[in-house]
């Protein structure tokens, strides 16, 4: 689930390149701050798109300042100063790391290791939000039921990643959600599932794993059920592109929103090619990623 959400960097400019390293370690405070130093092995950019995104949307201001942190000790960077909304988001980091180690525990891949170094701070976010922790344990159980009846549809598998980022984002932006964002981000939530599905295609084959695409498109490997269904598989994410633009028109922005846009209307589609034609990702990690591997 981690690591697919990505700005398309030729067409990034570079005011925003550096406004998304400030608002990146914005988070990484914010989970400092509410969850403890440990967490932050978990800091994600899909999380601090999150807030970029969120922090547009509700009209919150972020300051941002030259500093050092453990990190980043010997040279000062800008960094985004956390608020409430970044601290809720550091709490939301952390609980999705939890859960994701948890389902490859329950999956029997290797993960307990790497949860020992969340779970502390998954138990401090879970007291300091449990809201949070109600919507993210509540949706992984669904989609763990989903994933058991063996349904042969993507999008009903997608249906409770989706729901869960719908759920998150009415919470986080309170008064200022409306229907459109909450549809923007169920949008995304699909788009979320179903690329690491597709991406995990010979993986979960092997493995005799549950995916959906496995199921809804049986073949021998990924590549030979593209050359044979590549239409239909393209027919889901166009639809998705389609509903993430409509509703992204819709949405009310507060400041610039060129780096939303880039990453929403350019960094999902080309990331969506990129496994579409099989290629690998240097930034494509089976393990959360670290503050320090950004």
């Amino acid at each position: 689930m981690f690591g697919y959400i990505r700005t398309d960097t030729p067409y990034l400019y570079i005011k925003d390149q550096t406004l998304y390293r400030a608002m990146y370690c914005g988070v990484c405070k914010g989970i400092s701050a509410v969850c403890g130093q440990a967490a932050r092995m978990g800091l994600t950019y899909d999380v601090t798109f999150f807030s970029v995104l969120l922090h547009n949307i509700a009209g919150i201001d972020v300051k941002i300042e030259k500093s050092h942190c453990l990190t980043h000790w010997a040279r000062t960077r800008l960094m985004a100063e956390p608020d409430e909304l970044t601290r809720r988001l550091g709490a939301l980091n952390t609980v999705l790391v939890y859960y994701k180690y948890t389902d490859d525990i329950r999956d029997g891949d290797r993960g307990r290791g790497k949860r020992l170094w969340f779970v502390r701070g998954h138990a401090r976010a879970a007291k300091a939000y449990p809201e949070i922790e109600r919507i993210v344990r509540d949706n992984f159980a669904e989609q763990q039921r989903t994933e058991k009846s063996g349904t042969d549809s993507p999008d009903r598998a997608a249906d409770a990643t989706a729901n869960m980022m719908a759920e998150l984002s009415d919470y986080l932006l309170g008064d200022k959600r409306t229907p459109y964002t909450r549809n923007l981000f169920y949008a995304i939530g699909k788009w979320i599932y179903l690329i690491d599905a597709l991406d995990d295609y010979d993986k979960d084959k092997k493995k005799g794993a549950y995916n959906p695409f496995v199921k809804a498109y049986p073949a021998e490997n990924r590549e030979e059920m593209l050359r044979k269904r590549r239409e239909e598989v393209e027919y889901l994410f166009h639809a998705l592109f389609f509903d993430i633009r409509e509703n992204l028109s819709k949405t009310e922005f507060h400041f610039n929103r060129d780096l939303s846009d880039n990453i929403l209307l350019r960094g999902l589609p080309a990331e969506t090619e990129r496994v579409m034609r099989g290629k690998a990702c240097a930034c494509r990690r089976d393990a959360a990623p670290g503050p320090a591997a950004e």
